[in-house]
């Protein structure tokens, strides 16, 4: 199916249901001319804008596997950060929130950061100003952001994070606040659908943490790079990061020993903020 026939059909979806164009782009966290485009074939549609306008018409699981299986022929896609930049960063939030509401099992795999849905204010903040926003974009992504760890308390969804010890000592914000971070990591792993792995410095490791990568339902995989997001939706592709997670899973401590390693790089850095 090319972009144009692909189009086309979701407009001659949308127009069976009954449903309005504005109506069906606001449910698709879209534009009204973004899915006009799309209708109209001047746009190919990513995956992940596929599905979401599927589901704000309302198809069937049966049609909307269908073309998802169609869409899904283009391997990989890539969204520059600066076309994000100029839509603005909490509007993506807000996509990636209606992805993580629509998905049921998320492992994310992060050699680098805390991951999103587990930072507090303070690190967020930290993170979000290496974008050069104004103060109101700022706080707007923020805000986007802390709204969107609500769907860790959804018991309905499993949550599944790999983390390299690094990423606790990487020193995003002061010795206290980082100190505060950790402690929202403690308190976060226990809860029941959330499973927090740390893969300790001291063991010795058989692959490279080369990047993160999230992966949702073992069928879309998102990659950051330093230009731009790729999503990737080729079945073999997929299955060569969820063995890459699942090696990087079997090198982490869990449960208590976790929590206690936590506790510790914890600790240091409140002695360190007492000596200061």
């Amino acid at each position: 199916m090319n972009r144009t026939d692909l189009g086309a059909a979701l407009r001659a979806l949308r127009e069976a249901s009954g449903k309005e164009a504005k109506a069906v782009a606001r449910g698709a966290l879209m534009s009204p001319s973004k899915l006009s485009k799309i209708e109209n074939g001047r746009t190919s549609p990513g995956v992940m804008d596929v599905e979401r306008i599927l589901t704000a018409i309302g198809v069937s699981d049966e049609v909307k596997a269908e073309y998802m299986a169609a869409v899904r022929a283009a391997a990989t896609e890539a969204v520059a950060w600066r076309q994000f930049r100029r839509l603005g960063y909490h509007r993506k939030q807000h996509q990636i929130r209606a992805l993580d509401e629509s998905m049921a099992v998320l492992k994310l795999f992060q050699p680098a950061l805390i991951p999103g849905l587990l930072q507090i204010p303070e690190y967020v903040r930290a993170i979000l100003a290496r974008k050069d926003l104004g103060e109101e974009a700022l706080s707007r992504t923020i805000a986007a952001r802390i709204d969107r760890q609500q769907v860790l308390y959804d018991s309905a969804k499993v949550f599944q994070f790999v983390i390299t010890e690094s990423v606790l000592r990487w020193r995003m914000v002061p010795a206290v606040m980082m100190a505060a971070q950790l402690d929202r990591l403690v308190s976060v792993s226990r809860l029941p659908n959330v499973s927090i792995r740390i893969i300790p410095l001291s063991v010795g490791q058989l692959d490279v943490p080369a990047h993160s990568f999230v992966i949702r339902d073992e069928k879309v995989v998102t990659v950051e790079t330093i230009h731009a997001e790729l999503a990737i939706t080729d079945p073999r592709d997929v299955a060569l990061y969820v063995k890459k997670f699942d090696g990087f899973a079997a090198a982490g401590l869990s449960g208590d020993a976790m929590r206690g390693l936590l506790e510790g790089i914890r600790d240091e850095f409140l002695r360190e903020q007492e000596m200061g």
